[in-house]
């Protein structure tokens, strides 16, 4: 498997610390307000990847932190009238929300900043021990940049240039403007907690740092992040991974590309800023992902409603294509030896399944993955159609089998989709009138229904025939003689 580093700027072969297990962490966010879908589209790359990873034989073990005090928190709080507590815990459920919505798998820990003072602090004094940190006359305790020879391995960044063109807070605290803050003194109003340096909180890069040696031992296999958290954030991070234990802090750095608005940058000033939550509001959270893993992690992303609104149809096609290869499964008559149309879809789900793999296994390229499993669906519908009712029980549940698996390595529930874009609840009442069905299950009634225009047809009643598939049709629903028998579909456009 070959994975690129952000630290090396090139593809690497990938080789966990210890073989067959994964430690893996990524950035959470700053609990302030709903997260938007840029943040949504980091998770999202790191939830495949997980989910890859397990897929492929390894036993991972992942972590997410949410950052719940920051300048941010406490600033909205000020605004409302509420404590910063208040805020953190409305919007860390609010991101737990709408992570299980958009099917995002729960971290197997969940580290809060406020809940791990104690390690940071620990941390922070081992920095102060070593000379790496120092606390100013102001109570704040900051990094020395330039005490760390390795500053800017990660971003590649050189320190004297950085000193030169960056754009830092003034502050006569500071031995130099590059130093950042580990500890920050408390002001009034602000959550705090006692130190060896007087009341304060925690700076944001102390915090992850601190996390992972706690949780995860260090170094870690995969650290990642979007683009924008290279520097300085992960570069701060692991500057004090390397000066406080003398390790790297991660042996892999992985990092999402930036997510555009209709080709803009996302910004509340342009009115292109949206929310996840308001995006799973209006459209299947399986529809988002799909549109979003069709670009590779590390490229832009070009988000659009009209985009999003293709997927959504694109999903009704892979999920109706397991669907009816189910349905064919369960009414087909045969089940014998395979002939040359079978053999050709056994030999179509054999090689899809192989390209599936090679294209994760190629960075965890998902748009070469989704090219694969819509060649699967394109043989699958091609068989089918020529198949005329006859196709192979065994065939067809073994294509359906890999279509809903590879896509469920994607975190792509078919068999759900399938469900929730099937029947309208409205044929319980067309049912209850055409074909005396007292029941509320959409199934059932389509079953009704079918089997009321078949008596109809037998007994020449074409105006009840005709009803009951016009009344099919006026529900976007299309009915499908087989000569396996009747069934509904989804109507094409």
């Amino acid at each position: 498997m070959l994975v690129y580093n952000t630290k090396s700027r090139r593809k690497e072969e990938f080789k966990p610390i210890e073989p067959g297990k994964v430690r893996m962490y990524v950035c959470g966010p700053t609990v302030y307000d709903q997260i938007h879908i840029g943040n949504a589209r980091t998770f999202l790359a790191f939830d495949v990847i997980r989910r890859y990873l397990v897929y492929k034989g390894y036993e991972v073990t992942f972590a997410q932190n949410l950052t719940d005090v920051d300048d941010k928190i406490i600033n909205r709080a000020n605004e409302q009238g509420r404590t910063a507590a208040e805020v953190a815990d409305e919007f860390s459920k609010a991101f737990i929300e709408q992570m299980h919505r958009f099917g995002i798998l729960d971290p197997d820990i969940r580290p809060r900043a406020t809940r791990e003072i104690e390690a940071m602090q620990d941390m922070i004094k081992l920095l102060i021990e070593q000379g790496n940190a120092y606390v100013a006359d102001n109570g704040d305790v900051y990094f020395s940049v330039r005490s760390d020879n390795h500053y800017g391995i990660l971003s590649g960044r050189d320190i004297d240039q950085l000193k030169v063109g960056a754009r830092v807070e003034e502050n006569t605290d500071k031995r130099d403007p590059l130093d950042f803050a580990l500890w920050k003194a408390a002001k009034p109003g602000e959550p705090s907690w006692p130190s060896p340096w007087g009341d304060g909180r925690p700076g944001w890069h102390t915090e992850c740092c601190a996390m992972i040696h706690r949780y995860l031992g260090t170094p870690i296999d995969i650290h990642g992040g979007g683009q924008d958290l290279v520097f300085p954030h992960h570069e701060n991070e692991t500057a004090q991974a390397m000066c406080a234990w003398h390790a790297p802090l991660a042996n892999y750095w992985f990092h999402s590309g930036m997510l555009r608005v209709d080709g803009e940058k996302m910004s509340k000033s342009l009115g292109n800023f949206y929310t996840l939550k308001e995006v799973l509001d209006k459209y299947p959270a399986d529809a988002v992902r799909l549109l979003m893993l069709q670009t590779h992690y590390r490229a832009p992303l070009d988000f659009s409603y009209d985009r999003l609104d293709g997927a959504v149809g694109t999903l009704g096609r892979l999920s109706g294509c397991v669907a009816n290869l189910r349905w064919a499964a369960e009414n087909s008559p045969l089940d014998g030896e395979l002939n040359q149309a079978d053999q050709a879809l056994s030999a179509a789900v054999k090689q899809t399944m192989a390209e599936f793999t090679a294209q994760m296994d190629d960075d965890f390229n998902t748009a070469g993955a989704l090219a694969a499993i819509f060649s699967l669906v394109a043989a699958a519908n091609k068989y089918l159609a020529e198949a005329e009712g006859k196709a192979s029980t065994a065939v067809t549940l073994h294509a359906a089998d890999a279509l809903t698996e590879l896509c469920g390595v994607l975190g792509i529930d078919l068999e759900r989709d399938s469900a929730e874009t099937g029947l309208p609840p409205e044929l319980v009442d067309l049912a209850s009138e055409h074909a005396g069905y007292e029941g509320s299950d959409p199934q059932e009634a389509a079953q009704a229904l079918l089997d009321a225009r078949q008596r109809a047809r037998a007994e020449k009643d074409w105006a009840t025939a005709d009803a009951i598939r016009d009344g099919i049709t006026a529900l976007g629903l299309v009915v499908e003689d087989t000569a396996a028998g009747a069934r509904l579909r989804a109507g094409r456009e």
